[in-house]
Parts: structure tokens; C-alpha cells; sequence
């Protein structure tokens, strides 16, 4: 272990006497202390001019180092707007204006409930029937599907359902309005029913309504608002959008940009409203394919007595770019569980 006493003091010598340290007798030496106040400009002698020094060979050419980023060329910095659905705020988002909510007529339409009723479709306020328990049982089962995408953030897709068929004929248009009717009872609620079959509409002519311009105008016209044709009816909760204007490049407008946008019209400010499409058959019309990819679910009608195994194959594969597809049977004379629709209020099936 080294001895830290025989290690000599900076201010001992070999002689033993005390010598001051090199900056103490710099100190003596050199006045520090007119240093402090900063020197005396006129006491400065003239700046010498420095020597002309050679040119310096050229340096060989390199590669540029990454100049600094400049603070404006930055992203921008997202903020959160509390009073929103944490939505993110850009500066260039904050200045854009609110869209308004879609505005729907207030002209409401009158619909024949007897009319209804020799159509065999759902009366409102009648009584209770078997017809009217198994829509209950299938709108249940979509409003569910559709919270739950809903959750899975799907956004307005989880608010539309497509109904379509293999073939013409199988119960599609007959099954959408009954759904439509079902679900417009809903107390929170309500549901705009969209004749989509531009090739042979029928939902005007099944509820008893006049026709009109419809969802096909609004494509075609760009400064149209969809909102605009959307017919109000006395059925508390329900709206019906016609098929509009007969057209041969019907799919075309439809793959198109703009059906997307009037699409997302239809459901703005109205998180709750269920959008029904009665659609064209899979088999026999392509705008069905097209409908598919902008929907959440898709509720295949299959009729028990015609509907052939390969066609509903092929029809399915057609709207598989919607990947929830649930199937209906529509017309069946009997029930493998033995169930009976609504006995429990004194109607049987």
C-alpha cells in the first residue's frame, strides 16, 4: 500500500523550504487582475493583417452532408381535439369546414297499410304475428353483427347491410322491405331502405309509393345531393332512397369514386341508422359485386325450393369481398328443430 504522507506537497521541495506554485509567480509577474474589467480597446495594438497564405489545392469532390431540416419543412405536429371523437387536428384538417348532416324531406308519404297487408309484408302497429317474430329474430341478428363491427371501428360500412340473391325470383325485395319494416320499430333506431336493382326496381311499387329520382340521379349528376331524394314515409323510423333513372353503365357508376361519398351522405349525423341496399341478383347483374365491397354484411336470400346448390355457390363467391355473408331461407314448409314461429301469441307458422 503506498504511503500518501511521504508524497511530497505541491509547495514542498527537496530543500525543504516553501516555493510558490508557476501560477503564483505568474500572478506576481502579469497583473490578472486589469483582465477582469474587460480590456481597454484604445490600449489594443492595431490588428496585424495576416500573411497571404498559398491557394489550397482543390478538394476532391465528395458526397454533400444532409443539410438541416428547416423548423417550416417539419410534419406538422398532430393535435387532439378534446370535443371530438379523438379524432386527430392537423393544421390543415382544423381549418376545413363541417360537413352538415344529411337533411332528409319533411314531406312525409302516406303508406297504405292494407297494402302492405295483401302483400304479405309487415303491417306497423298491427298485431303480433309469425311473420312479424321471424324478421325480429333476423334484424336481431344483424343489429348485433353490426355493433359489433362497429367496435372492430369497420366506420359507416358497419351501418350497411346488402340483400341480395343468386337468382331472380327467390324473395330478395320481399325479405329487405320486411327487414326495413322490422327494424324502423327499433326505438333507437332508424333505417333507410335503398332500391339498389336499377334493372327492375321494386320497392316503391311494394310499399305504395310514387316514383321519383333516386340514388342512380345522384351518380350521374355530381352536383346532386342524395339526401334530396330520399322519400320520408308516415312509418316512424323509415326512409326509402329510389332506384332513380334507368341506365346501361349502372355498374360503372357504381365502382366509381362518387358512390362511396354518397354513400357516407347517407348515414352523416346518424351513427344509429341502419342502411338496407335491395340489390340486384348476384347471378344475373354485376352492380351487385360492386355493392358488396362498400357494405359490412350481406344477407344471401335462398329460396328452399329452387335455390340450387352451385348457384349459391357462384353467387356467394361473387360478394366475397364482403366478408360477412349470412344466408336466409325463404320459403320453407317446414323447420328441422321443429320450432314454430309465433305460437307464444297464438299464430302458428
Amino acid at each position: 500500500m503506498t504511503d500518501l504522507s511521504k508524497i511530497p506537497l505541491p509547495h514542498d521541495s527537496e530543500d525543504g523550504l516553501h516555493h510558490d506554485s508557476l501560477i503564483e509567480r505568474a500572478a506576481e509577474r502579469f497583473d490578472f487582475n486589469r483582465y477582469l474589467a474587460g480590456p481597454n480597446v484604445a490600449d489594443l495594438p492595431p490588428p496585424r493583417r495576416p500573411a497571404r497564405m498559398p491557394a489550397a489545392p482543390k478538394p476532391v469532390a465528395a458526397a454533400p452532408e444532409p443539410m438541416p431540416v428547416p423548423v417550416a419543412a417539419r410534419a406538422p405536429t398532430i393535435a387532439f381535439d378534446p370535443a371530438s371523437d379523438a379524432r386527430p387536428v392537423t393544421p390543415e384538417s382544423a381549418s376545413e369546414p363541417a360537413v352538415a348532416p344529411a337533411v332528409f324531406s319533411a314531406n312525409r308519404l302516406e303508406i297504405d297499410r292494407e297494402h302492405l297487408r295483401q302483400n304479405g309484408l309487415i303491417v306497423p302497429e298491427g298485431s303480433v304475428t309469425a311473420l312479424l317474430e321471424e324478421f325480429r329474430i333476423v334484424k336481431r341478428q344483424l343489429l348485433v353483427q353490426a355493433a359489433e363491427l362497429r367496435r372492430q371501428k369497420a366506420g359507416s360500412k358497419a351501418q350497411r347491410v346488402l340483400i341480395s340473391s343468386p337468382h331472380p325470383g327467390e324473395g330478395k325485395t320481399y325479405c329487405a322491405t320486411n327487414l326495413a319494416l322490422s327494424i324502423a320499430a327499433e326505438k333507437e333506431s332508424d333505417v333507410l331502405l335503398v332500391d339498389a336493382d336499377f334493372a327492375k326496381p321494386s320497392i316503391l311499387s311494394a310499399l305504395g309509393l310514387p316514383g321519383g329520382p333516386g340514388l342512380m340521379d345522384a351518380l350521374m349528376d355530381e352536383n346532386a345531393d342524395v339526401a334530396d331524394f330520399v322519400i320520408a314515409t308516415d312509418i316512424p323510423g323509415l326512409w326509402v332512397l329510389p332506384a332513380g333513372d334507368t341506365s346501361t353503365s349502372d355498374s360503372e357508376y357504381i365502382s366509381s369514386s362518387r358512390t362511396a361519398k354518397i354513400l357516407e351522405r347517407l348515414t352523416e349525423g346518424a351513427p344509429n341508422r341502419m342502411v338496407i341496399f335491395d340489390s340486384p341478383p348476384a347471378l344475373a347483374a354485376s352492380p351487385a359485386a360492386e355493392l358488396a365491397k362498400l357494405v359490412g354484411q350481406v344477407l344471401m336470400i335462398v329460396r328452399a325450393d329452387s335455390t340450387g346448390q352451385g348457384a349459391l355457390e357462384d353467387a356467394v363467391s361473387l360478394l366475397s369481398a364482403c366478408p360477412n355473408i349470412q344466408l336466409l331461407l325463404n320459403a320453407a314448409q317446414f323447420s328441422p328443430s321443429g320450432r314454430r314461429f309465433g305460437t307464444y301469441y297464438g299464430y302458428k307458422a
